[in-house]
C-alpha cells in the first residue's frame, strides 16, 4: 500500500481549472481514520451538478462499495449486496458507517472551491489550506500549473476522522480524459 501512494502522477496537461469544473470523474486511492479504526482502498467518482456516484473498493480491487446520490436521495449498496437509503447523503454515511461522510462538501473540496470556508492561498492562487465549519482541509498539487487540480487532499473533523484522497487521475466530463 505504501508503495502504491508513493508512486506521483503525471502533470495534467489538457483538464480546465479545477475549479470551473462542474462535471468531473476522478479515480485515486483513499485512507480513512477513525478513532483507533483505518480503512483503504480505491475510488472511482462521478460527479454531475445532479448527481454523484462514488464506488470504493479494497486495495486489490474488489468492491466495498457504492454510493450513489440524486434528487431522489442516497443510496449505499455495500460488497455484500445490502442495499441502504435515506434523504441525504450525510444522514446515509452516519447510519451505516456511524460517521457523516461529506461527500456534497467533497466535490467542492477536490475542485479547490471554497465557498463559506476560510482559505489559506498559495503565490498562484491555489488553495493549501481550507477551514470549512469544523473540518480542516489541506491539499497537495504536482507542479506550478496555477488551475492544476490537486492530487492530495487531506480532510480532518476535528477528534473525529480523518479522509486523506490521492488522485491519480481526473476527468472533465465536458472535455476529452486528461490522465494526471
Amino acid at each position: 500500500w505504501l508503495g502504491v501512494c508513493a508512486t506521483a502522477p503525471e502533470i495534467p496537461t489538457a483538464l480546465p481549472s479545477a475549479a470551473s469544473l462542474d462535471a468531473f470523474a476522478l479515480e485515486g486511492r483513499f485512507s480513512l481514520y477513525q478513532d483507533t479504526r483505518g480503512y483503504s482502498g480505491r475510488l472511482s467518482w462521478t460527479h454531475t451538478p445532479a448527481a454523484s456516484e462514488v464506488l470504493l473498493s479494497s486495495p486489490l480491487g474488489q468492491g466495498v462499495a457504492e454510493i450513489a446520490v440524486d434528487a431522489g436521495g442516497a443510496r449505499l449498496k455495500k460488497g455484500d449486496g445490502k442495499v441502504y437509503a435515506a434523504p441525504d447523503v450525510d444522514t446515509l454515511t452516519r447510519d451505516v458507517l456511524g460517521y457523516a461522510l461529506p461527500l456534497a462538501q467533497l466535490a467542492d473540496w477536490v475542485r479547490g472551491r471554497a465557498d463559506g470556508g476560510e482559505v489559506v492561498r498559495d503565490v498562484l492562487g491555489r488553495i493549501t489550506q481550507l477551514r470549512h465549519g469544523d473540518w480542516r482541509v489541506s491539499y497537495g498539487y504536482r507542479g506550478d500549473e496555477a488551475g492544476a487540480p490537486p492530487i492530495r487532499l487531506d480532510a480532518q473533523r476535528l477528534g473525529e476522522l480523518e479522509l486523506r484522497l490521492f488522485i491519480d487521475e481526473w476527468r472533465s466530463l465536458s472535455a476529452p480524459e486528461v490522465r494526471q
